[in-house]
């Protein structure tokens, strides 16, 4: 694959068929000019407006996009769809202006008609959400997928992929203009099957409005977001929306979380069940046969015996799970399961950049670089490195800032539950006082295991290298929240950082 290291860009099509402004009023019932324009694509934001677009002008938290037109005029905007407080601030301008109450209702039609992402005009859509796993089975699938021939596209946390070349990725699950634009880019590429990870932000904020999905997972649900949600059951509802008549054809569920169930019982759509745990009724099992660093083997039962042996190239027993789920997600999309068995026998072929990843060399302790940042992803994460190591397991983590505070406590108990050695750093503070987060999980690691060795290093750079000179070949390091990041977040700045690189770098220093 084509690596492309840049500043992540919104992606377009090469080529778009112009659309008649007319032609879209008339669709949508809309009332306005009856001035024409050609309309080559769609955005709601000045920051990504090209020549040819649709400006659609909504209302903000702060203040009106109406209030952003000349702006928008100025980069070539061609259109404008807004409501009527926005009209009311336009006034008469000299391009065509119709109206849209609540148009963010909306915004997501009005880019899969400007793109023409229309039913019979698109790839096989995958979809998948939950609280940890989304990244990984997205990831998995589209390897599932290329090694049954087929051309892919996928989107998540980390990265864009298009027919090969890779892009870093701006949101988990982008505006839903930005989605219809990377939809129409992928058709244009000749992309088949399209795997996208899809957070309950974003099916709460309609950014996949306006895509139907032909097979939709659900990994799990656990405690995250919960500064945007009032509890589980309102994040459950959100994720649930997934599994809508509007929003899919079928579905395979996951089991292993109490929630799992009920996202079955919510389901309007039919779905498929799978799970890893002994005495649980599901249509799938998978059952983990073998674990070494860096691949984890794995059996998959399907629900008439038929079975599959493969693997994934990563640690973990809740990794083999979500290949077994993205295995029943191709499955249900009606890919043969004796097909899918043939081309898996030797392997599934993926790379998740920052889950689970070994970076150390042959002879130094490991170091694995993770992604997961919740308690129930520590607690998977943790049990996958300690049954592989011989000697200590140290943790080193931080806490994201301006986000979910009520999860940090029970972090640190698990974290602390399951290392030997805990190193407490930063992670992205944004606005927060970090020294105020990192109090908070040392403290509650220490009320829940006060004989435990915890360190707490300022910055994470003097906090990994204090991490290797505690350790030795034999013992391993689990630098949990990273990942395949390339940032860190201070004050609302993305300063330049890796953790892979510090880890590599502390390793070298240290001799390995």
């Amino acid at each position: 694959m084509e690596i492309k290291q840049s500043i992540p860009p919104i992606l377009r099509p090469d080529q778009v068929k112009p659309v008649s402004f007319q032609e879209l009023v008339k669709h949508f019932d809309l009332t306005g000019t009856t001035k024409d324009a050609a309309l080559t694509g769609i955005s709601m934001n000045t920051g990504d407006l090209r020549a040819g677009d649709l400006f659609v002008a909504m209302p903000g938290l702060k203040t009106h996009g109406a209030n952003y037109l000349a702006k928008a005029l100025e980069q070539g905007a061609v259109a404008v769809i807004t409501d009527q407080a926005g009209k009311d601030i336009i006034g008469e301008v000299d391009v065509p202006v119709a109206l849209l109450e609540e148009p963010r209702k909306r915004l997501g039609a009005l880019a899969a008609f400007v793109y023409a992402n229309t039913p019979g005009n698109m790839p096989l859509l995958f979809g998948t959400t939950g609280t940890n796993g989304k990244t990984s089975t997205s990831y998995l699938l589209e390897g599932i997928l290329r090694q049954l021939g087929r051309v892919t596209g996928l989107t998540s946390t980390a990265e864009r992929h298009i027919a090969g070349e890779v892009i870093v990725s701006r949101l988990t699950t982008p505006e839903s203009t930005e989605m219809h634009a990377l939809i129409a880019r992928m058709r244009e590429k000749g992309v088949t099957d399209v795997a996208i990870e899809v957070s309950a932000q974003a099916l709460t904020q309609l950014r996949v409005d306006g895509l139907h999905f032909d097979v939709v997972g659900f990994t799990n649900l656990t405690h995250d977001h919960f500064d945007d949600y009032a509890g589980f059951e309102e994040y459950l509802k959100a994720k649930a929306k997934l599994f809508t008549k509007a929003m899919a054809d079928r579905g395979v569920v996951c089991l292993d979380t109490e929630y799992g169930q009920r996202v079955v019982e919510l389901s309007e759509i039919p779905v498929v069940t799978i799970s890893s745990k002994p005495g649980i009724d599901a249509d799938w099992k998978v059952l983990v046969t073998h674990e070494v660093p860096g691949r984890t083997e794995f059996e998959l039962v399907g629900p008439d015996g038929q079975k599959l042996v493969s693997s994934v190239p990563l640690l973990g027993a809740h990794m083999a799970l979500d290949a077994g789920l993205a295995i029943a997600m191709a499955v249900e999309a009606g890919y043969e399961f004796e097909v899918i068995k043939k081309a898996l026998s030797n392997g599934i072929e993926a790379y998740l950049p920052g889950r689970t990843e070994l970076v150390s060399p042959e002879g130094a302790p490991s170091v694995y670089v993770d992604f997961g940042h919740s308690p129930d992803a520590f607690l998977n994460t943790l049990a996958a490195v300690r049954k592989v190591t011989k000697g200590k397991v140290l943790m080193l983590f931080g806490a994201d800032g301006d986000r979910d505070a009520s999860k940090r406590p029970e972090m640190a108990r698990v974290a602390a539950a399951g290392c030997d050695i805990l190193v407490i750093t930063d992670h992205h503070p944004r606005f927060e006082n970090p020294a105020s987060i990192r109090k908070t999980l040392v403290e509650s690691a220490r009320d829940f295991r006060p004989e435990l060795e915890i360190h707490e290093v300022s910055p994470p750079e003097a906090a990994i290298r204090l991490a290797v000179s505690l350790v030795k070949p034999g013992d391993a390091i689990l630098w949990a929240g990273p990942g395949h990041q390339d940032y860190r977040d201070i004050e609302g700045v993305r300063t330049p950082y890796s953790a892979r690189a510090e880890a590599r770098a502390a390793l070298k220093e240290a001799g390995y």
